[in-house]
């Protein structure tokens, strides 16, 4: 089994090499959360924050674990403070 590259290991779903992803999901489900309370698209966010339309769905799916440059782009597409992204 390999523990350290995703890519050495294409037979293994992606969720066995992501840490915490019950927090991953929490971490997706509030970002589209907040996402429709706005009444905004996958792509109006994409459009907004020039992070491709399926990168924002495997992050709201939470099967990545995404960089905290992405959070920061996601907040200000999202007009909220990185903190309320993770108010879950």
């Amino acid at each position: 089994m390999c523990h350290i590259n995703i890519y050495k290991c294409p037979n293994l779903g992606l969720m066995e090499y992501l840490k915490h992803p019950d927090f991953l999901v929490k971490l997706g489900e509030n970002i589209r959360k907040i996402r429709l309370e706005k009444d905004i698209s996958q792509e109006e966010l994409s459009f907004r924050t020039e992070i491709s339309r399926n990168q924002i769905g495997r992050i709201e799916r939470g099967e990545i674990n995404t960089g905290i440059s992405t959070i920061y782009e996601l907040s200000i597409g999202l007009e909220v403070s990185v903190s309320k992204i993770f108010e879950f």
